[in-house]
């Protein structure tokens, strides 16, 4: 048998009846077996047919990645070859709507993974209806943490009636995360309660609740649609919050397809009326791997004033570790 003409057929036309019976015509194959597998798939269906004194198999198994690989084996009298071939992007079962917003929603959360700790300077800038502005100065520190979310501490430096003022919070992947608000002012760390973490972080629009990290399994997912946004194409998938304290009954992301950045979100409060929208422009990228916006705007529908999040002077792996972040911490960053 010709090797390379059943590479043609297989890899070309993927036509399982043809190669099958060009396989059978031929006088020395004994035995044909062909398999598809992706991974540890599980097959879920085996036919055994039997065509005169030559035999084959065909298995078929469930699919929920892009590529398959096919395992071909060509019994002959005296000889086996096997042949392994990988096809890209065939789809052999439909993925559903919640399989692929999960499935984006991974990959996003993949893409940002390993870089260690950070640091990074933000101007915040309040704005009301009417237009008036106020500004503010802080430092914000991260860590990553092993099989959890991530930890934060966020530090105000300006103005001065608030300098000191810090939020350490401890993200949790299915617990509730844990946040601590230090009011030096009133001499006291304060503990946000799970049922206070939809409530506004120090007059902002930005709510405790949107400053921990975004865990995968804090969401369940929904893909909508694909859809051009700022002449970039994105994923439009529906997510909703697993917390039953969370401020909001879903969200709406835009993710762009080259990077999965996040570079909108629609968030709906417990009405399901739309409430606020966040929008992240100017990423850059760090260390080769890592986006990061230069800019936030979070935009309340409701009351019409907004929240800018200017980012400046990213560090990454600067030597952070778990003892810069507790409670004393907190209470003596200046």
């Amino acid at each position: 048998m010709d090797l390379y003409t059943v590479t043609g057929i297989i890899y070309s036309k993927f036509d399982i009846a043809s190669f099958l019976a060009d396989c059978l015509s031929r006088g020395g194959v004994q035995e044909v077996t062909l398999g598809c597998g992706f991974g540890a798939a599980t097959v879920s269906l085996m036919w055994i047919l039997t065509c005169a004194r030559r035999n084959f198999m065909i298995f078929f198994a469930t699919f929920r990645y892009s590529r398959i690989v096919v395992m071909l084996s060509l019994r002959f009298p005296d000889l086996v070859f096997v042949l392994a071939l990988v096809l890209p992007s065939i789809s052999v079962f439909a993925e559903s709507a919640e399989e692929k917003g999960l499935a984006i929603a991974q990959e996003a959360n993949r893409r940002d993974d390993g870089w260690v700790d950070s640091k990074v300077n933000l101007e915040m800038v309040l704005k009301n209806a009417k237009g008036d502005e106020s500004r503010r100065r802080m430092r914000l520190r991260n860590l990553e943490v092993e099989n959890d979310g991530d930890k934060s501490l966020t530090i105000f430096d300006t103005p001065a009636d608030i300098k000191g003022t810090g939020l350490l919070s401890f993200s949790h992947k299915v617990e509730p995360d844990d946040q601590w608000l230090n009011l030096p002012a009133l001499k006291r760390v304060k503990r946000i309660a799970s049922k206070n973490k939809s409530g506004p972080f120090v007059g902002s629009e930005f709510a405790f609740e949107d400053l921990s990290s975004q865990e995968v399994e804090k969401y369940k997912y929904r893909y909508l649609r694909d859809e051009v946004l700022d002449g970039q194409e994105t994923f439009v998938i529906e997510r909703y919050p697993v917390d039953k304290y969370s401020g909001y009954t879903r969200q709406i992301a835009w993710v762009d397809k080259e990077h999965y950045r996040m570079l909108k979100v629609d968030y709906f409060d417990r009405k399901n009326s739309l409430l606020k929208t966040l929008h992240s422009t100017n990423y850059q990228k760090y260390l080769g791997e890592f986006w990061r916006p230069g800019s936030m705007v979070m935009y309340n529908h409701q009351t019409k004033r907004s929240t800018e999040l200017h980012w400046q002077d990213y560090e990454f792996s600067t030597g952070l570790k778990d003892s810069d972040f507790t409670r004393n911490s907190l209470q003596r960053a200046r």
